[in-house]
């Protein structure tokens, strides 16, 4: 472990949710999982490290959601606020700081705005946007959708889903209410802020040239597409009444693009997170300071690169060097329900709060990352679900956990110390050694974390099975083997696992905590390996 011991300060960031509802399994499966089993590994390792996230009240789907369902979207922002951060928590994501959207909030939006805005970094344009005659507003992100111009593919305002691409202003085909599909929309013009993307095109492409930038493949394609044309501008100011009421004196009556808002957001959570854990920053965008020098991670759907990726990015250089910039983008696809996109306004949804007071939610949380759309979408089924974890987690695990708590009995000198051999060492160091390839960044992965989990539990339940072959006097060393792999397999798989982890932890027995580190010792306490539940959650 002495090797992380110096690692700089990571702060992970998993996209604000917006709270236009609460969160379905395809957004756990997404970046919130990711970004809690890398939070939970930092700190396993001795890593500083603070995962933070809040909400994004600003997004006019916001508007739309609240008007479908009949009620203010004051209300429906408030409420989701509480049912996303009370998801969070069931299904067991350690959130440091969970941001609420507040005068602090938006007084670090508005700084971060305003410095751009005095620094001359914005420019007027006056664009055309789809307007509704019948309730007299311009139409722009989630209150509007039609077809990509990019890829043809259904499309909200502002960025396709499908191909990853914008669409600023009227460039979608066919244009739609959201709300209303019958009113017959025009086009008007207003004049607004911009960011000139185009202005920054020699410092992303240096950026994204850099090879200690970590992507994944689509997110790489995507990158470069983008850059092959011209950039668009992208639009700091809308003509429109929902979100952080815009200070500039060219643009009255108008808010800031809730998408402006990312990293001041982020900067104000991190901050946010910061205090919660004990700290004192003395302004909100400290830890972001290029002179703090933190390692900045983002865990993001593919349908956010373009904005986290190029317009979030081209507003932190903005600021000339002020703040520091990604590490990792580390994307994933869509998570489907039955082969169908999860669908709130279908029903076509398995809300997290719901399946975890049904399944266990280790149980669940090994499932989605088994299954995690890292390169391409993949598919939640209920069936599945059980089936799975029935077969290669809680079964095999209960199996080995019997046989070993039969065999100290049998041994008759429980929780005395057992001798390890030097092979069972180096086992345990090679465990070790895989599994941070799964969780380090330049590999990380949580398919193959959880098919690592599947592969040597299974390992270990076979060798298991010779406990009943074994002579009295070599008993007490492959007993003590096994302790010693099925604990290094525990704190391997804790980041995945977090309540069967928590619980071996409170076995006791331990010499010191449950953590990864390659193994050096030569005798382990043995100790009673919790049982996985085969029934379903009492909530």
């Amino acid at each position: 472990m002495a090797r992380f011991q110096n690692h700089r300060r990571t702060v992970v960031i998993a996209p604000p949710p917006t709270p236009n509802g609460d969160l379905h399994v395809g957004h756990l499966a997404g970046p919130y999982l990711a970004c809690d089993v890398y939070a939970r590994y930092l700190r396993a390792i001795g890593r500083d490290v603070v995962y933070t996230t809040g909400t994004d009240d600003s997004q006019t789907y916001v508007v739309a959601s609240a008007r479908r369902q009949g009620i203010t979207p004051e209300s429906l922002a408030a409420e989701s606020w509480h049912d996303i951060r009370a998801t969070l928590a069931a299904t067991g994501m350690k959130v440091d700081g969970f941001a609420p959207f507040d005068d602090g909030y938006r007084r670090t939006v508005l700084d971060f705005v305003g410095a751009l805005h005095d620094a001359g970094r914005f420019r007027q344009r006056t664009a055309s946007f789809p307007y509704s005659e019948k309730t007299g507003e311009f139409l722009m992100e989630g209150l509007v959708s039609g077809e990509c111009p990019k890829c043809l593919a259904e499309s909200r305002g502002g960025l396709c889903e499908a191909c990853g691409h914008p669409n600023n202003f009227n460039e979608l085909i066919n244009p739609r209410s959201t709300v209303d599909p019958t009113d017959v929309l025009t086009t008007r013009e207003a004049t607004i802020l911009v960011l000139p993307l185009e202005e920054y095109r020699e410092q992303l492409t240096a950026y994204y040239d850099s090879n200690s930038v970590k992507l994944r493949p689509h997110t790489r394609q995507l990158v470069q597409e983008v850059l092959a044309g011209p950039l668009p501008d992208f639009p700091i100011t809308y003509p429109t009444a929902w979100g952080i009421p815009a200070p500039f004196p060219e643009t009255p009556d108008q808010t800031i693009n809730a998408w402006v808002e990312g990293m001041p957001a982020s900067m104000y959570c991190t901050a946010h997170a910061a205090r919660e854990l004990g700290e004192a920053p003395t302004a909100d965008d400290e830890l972001w300071l290029a002179e703090r020098d933190i390692e900045l991670v983002y865990f993001l759907g593919f349908d956010n690169v373009y904005f986290w990726g190029m317009t979030h990015l081209a507003l932190l250089l903005a600021h000339e060097g002020r703040y520091c910039v990604p590490t990792a983008i580390v994307s994933n696809e869509f998570y489907e329900l039955e082969r169908e996109k999860f669908s709130t306004s279908k029903g076509h949804v398995v809300w997290g709060r719901d399946l975890v007071a049904e399944i266990p939610r280790d149980q669940v949380r090994f499932y989605l990352a088994l299954t995690a759309p890292e390169h391409q979408r993949t598919n939640f089924s209920r069936a599945a679900l059980e089936k799975i974890t029935h077969e290669r987690l809680t079964v095999p695990w209960n199996n080995l956990a019997v046989r070993l708590a039969k065999a100290l009995s049998e041994l008759g000198s429980a929780f005395e110390p057992l001798p390890v051999s030097g092979e069972a060492r180096r086992r345990a160091a090679t465990m070790v050694r895989r599994f941070e390839t799964t969780y380090e960044l330049d590999g990380y992965s949580l398919t193959r974390a959880a098919d690592l989990i599947v592969s040597q539990l299974a390992r270990l339940q076979e060798r298991s099975e010779q406990l009943n072959d074994v002579c009295d006097d070599s008993a007490p060393i492959l007993l003590g083997d096994l302790f010693l792999e099925a604990r290094t397999l525990l704190a391997a798989a804790s980041p995945i696992l977090v309540d069967l982890a928590a619980a071996a932890a409170e076995a006791g027995g331990f010499e010191a905590e449950l953590t990864i580190s390659a193994c050096e010792v030569t005798q382990v306490v043995p100790f009673m390996l919790p049982l996985l539940s085969t029934t379903v959650s009492a909530g």
